[in-house]
């Protein structure tokens, strides 16, 4: 089986997103249509619309996707095939001879971005004014 047919195979993955689907996706931010204010003070009933209004108001006039994904593409990602759902991974090595492999994981609704500060620090500790060495656990 060729690794082009065999979707457990892992494969190099990219990511493209044009300025006219960014610009797209600020103006669907922008026409919200909001529902009516919570009726409690607190979030029994879930996020208050104030904050999601602030977050989206964050996601459509400040927030810079251009300067995350530039640090997102510094990295070298791929995809493979696992239960039948795609599954996308970050794969940097260290460049320390012994290092001690390390898979980090996120969930819902966590996403790799929140990792992206410890990637370098994990891998090339030397650098970040760490050892080389892994401590037996």
């Amino acid at each position: 089986m060729s690794v082009a047919s065999d979707p457990t195979a892992v494969r190099p993955f990219t990511f493209e997103f044009s300025d006219a689907e960014l610009d797209d996706l600020r103006d669907r931010i922008v026409a919200t249509r909001w529902p009516e204010e919570e009726t409690v003070k607190d979030q029994s009933q879930g996020t208050q619309l104030a904050t999601l209004q602030a977050l989206a108001q964050y996601w459509a006039s400040e927030y810079d996707w251009r300067k995350v994904e530039a640090r997102l593409k510094a990295l070298p990602h791929f995809v493979t095939e696992i239960d039948g759902l795609d599954i996308h991974f970050i794969h940097v090595r260290s460049p320390h001879e012994d290092a001690l492999p390390l898979i980090v994981t996120h969930g819902w609704p966590g996403s790799v971005i929140e990792q992206l500060k410890i990637i370098e620090p994990l891998a090339d500790p030397t650098a970040h004014g760490g050892r080389a060495h892994a401590r037996s656990l």
